[in-house]
């Protein structure tokens, strides 16, 4: 959706550039014209005023075209900016996204994948930047539901996961007739910051960096229980109390 609207706004922003330019050249040509005619026409036969208002209505409809243009240009802009700040309000929040490429980070890449039904087999491949398969397995999980998948990094071809470099995830699942299984892969996590390409937003989510077009869902991030710190004295000067007023002996005093 966000790649349709940037791809939209950016074709209207060169269409009304152009429109523009023909209008401001068409100005000054009519603009010349009705000069020359001013300076040339006969005195014993001006220029009906009728014809003459009428040629000024067009100059000014002219006019007015050039500025509406300008102001067209600027909205453009000021909703380009705002793409940003929109995105900025997703920060802290949990998204998933379909979305298979992530970073090799300290000796490993997770992933998650969705199965839309059960499936007699199923096979992982990671892909490396350019493309090639460099591990491929049975998937951990075959039934419907998303499940997840951490890759070591050992290679069953090719070079083994190095830090820092991309990688991506395919799923290649098949019923017990054969059919294909319809799948996906996913990035889950939080969203902890946002960024700018080509005039479209990016969030960082996790290890990934994924167009905010590719978030399929959205969830407040789970803040973390922590329990209250033990107060060492209070607890013992309560068991105190108790074994106290439970002693036996105290019937008899």
């Amino acid at each position: 959706m966000v790649d349709s609207i940037t791809s939209t706004t950016n074709s209207a922003t060169s269409r009304i550039g152009a429109g523009s330019t023909m209008l401001a050249s068409n100005f000054e040509t009519f603009l010349s014209l009705l000069t020359s005619q001013l300076k040339n026409q006969d005195p014993l036969s001006p220029v009906d005023s009728n014809q003459f208002t009428a040629q000024l209505t067009q100059m000014a409809g002219v006019e007015q075209q050039l500025l509406t243009n300008d102001l067209l240009k600027g909205l453009l802009a000021a909703q380009g900016g705002g793409d940003l700040a929109g995105a900025a309000t997703y920060i802290g929040k949990e998204a998933t996204a379909a979305w298979s490429a992530t970073k090799f980070t300290d000796g490993e890449a997770t992933w998650s994948y969705e199965l839309a039904s059960n499936a007699a087999s199923a096979t992982l491949q990671v892909l490396d930047g350019s493309g090639k398969v460099v591990w491929s397995g049975d998937a951990p999980e075959k039934g419907t539901g998303v499940h997840e998948f951490t890759w070591d990094g050992k290679a069953t071809s090719g070079n083994d996961g190095q830090d820092g470099q991309v990688y991506s995830l395919r799923v290649v699942a098949k019923d017990a007739a054969g059919g294909a299984v319809d799948s996906q892969v996913l990035t889950r996590g939080r969203i902890t910051g946002v960024e700018m390409y080509d005039g479209e937003p990016y969030l960082t989510v996790g290890n990934s960096i994924l167009p905010l077009s590719t978030v399929i869902a959205l969830e407040e991030a789970r803040a973390a229980i922590t329990p209250p710190p033990a107060n060492d004295d209070a607890e013992a000067g309560l068991l105190a109390s108790l074994a106290s007023n439970l002693n036996p002996l105290k019937l008899f005093s």
